[in-house]
């Protein structure tokens, strides 16, 4: 079979020939992938910069995708941490780590949204708990998993969201997709009395949102939860110690650790009907797996799905 293969963290992925994979365990399954995304864990743990990378080499990227299992079925499946990936004619799943999809699903658009989907939706569910009515601040809402963030925090009862980034066109998009709000890093503190901030950006542009934000509050002692998910700008943040001391803000990171493998999994189903159906907005661009050395370093707004 073929495949995409990493034999240097400092290199792009090459298609190459590879032994075929074999099932070991009782739920393990060899399935054919129809459809795996391009994601920013996807390369993390592919350049061994992730937390949950392990190091080895060499490695077949991709930690999910839409593939179809020996009986037929149509399945989208999360793979543990494994040097078998997803950017190959066929992988190795854990049956308990999947679940069966409608036959007539789009193969790439559940590739591309699930992922992104996942953080903020898994944050939302498993990490707080997020009252109805909720006022919501996305930080990074113009990337993939921010325009997610916008239309899961709607989904799930938000009254008011406000979506803030720095591309000005992009964020003009965002309220045909629930934003009620939009705003550039320097408008920051319109969106002060906020309940729940889902940050994908971190580094310094979001410690140094938080002091006019915190201080522009009505209430200071009304509780704000900020959600860690990304960090795109940055792994460390420069948070000043005053932040924590004069409002009531409590910082929560969302991801591989914080959340077990078990609470991922349980709302795969649910998640995977809503894209389904249509009611996530997706933009998805399918590439060949065997483009995937151009496919890695392209720069585009659509979330990049390999297929055969």
């Amino acid at each position: 079979m073929r495949a995409a293969v990493i034999t240097a963290f400092d290199a792009p992925p090459t298609y190459l020939d590879h032994p075929e994979p074999t099932a070991a365990g009782p739920d393990e399954m060899v399935v054919d992938v129809l459809a795996a995304g391009l994601h920013h864990l996807t390369r993390a743990k592919a350049n061994g910069s992730h937390y949950s990378s392990t190091g080895a080499l060499p490695l077949i990227p991709g930690v999910d995708g839409v593939v179809r299992d020996p009986a037929g079925n149509l399945r989208y499946a999360v793979l543990d941490d494994t040097a078998f990936g997803t950017f190959a004619d066929r992988t190795v799943i854990d049956a308990r780590r999947s679940v069966v999809l409608p036959p007539d699903a789009d193969p790439v658009a559940i590739a591309a949204a699930m992922n992104p989907a996942m953080s903020s939706w898994v944050a939302l569910r498993r990490r707080i708990d997020f009252p109805a009515g909720a006022r919501v601040l996305v930080l990074g809402a113009t990337g993939s998993a921010g325009r997610m963030a916008v239309q899961i925090a709607k989904r799930f009862g938000a009254a008011w969201v406000t979506a803030a980034g720095r591309d000005a066109a992009r964020l003009a998009e965002l309220p045909a997709l629930g934003a009620d709000e939009t705003i550039t890093f320097d408008r920051i503190d319109r969106a002060a009395d906020t309940d729940v901030v889902i940050d994908y950006v971190w580094g310094k542009p979001s410690a140094d949102a938080m002091i006019p934000l915190l201080t522009a509050r009505t209430d200071r002692g009304a509780p704000l939860t900020w959600l860690q998910i990304g960090s795109i700008a940055g792994e460390t943040a420069p948070i000043p110690s005053v932040a924590l001391r004069s409002a009531r803000l409590q910082i929560v990171g969302s991801g591989i650790g914080s959340v077990p493998a078990r609470d991922f999994v349980a709302e795969l189903p649910e998640m995977a009907a809503a894209v389904a159906e249509g009611a996530l907005d997706v933009r998805a661009r399918a590439v060949p797996l065997a483009r995937i050395s151009e496919a890695w370093t392209s720069k585009t707004t659509d979330r990049i799905v390999l297929v055969p």
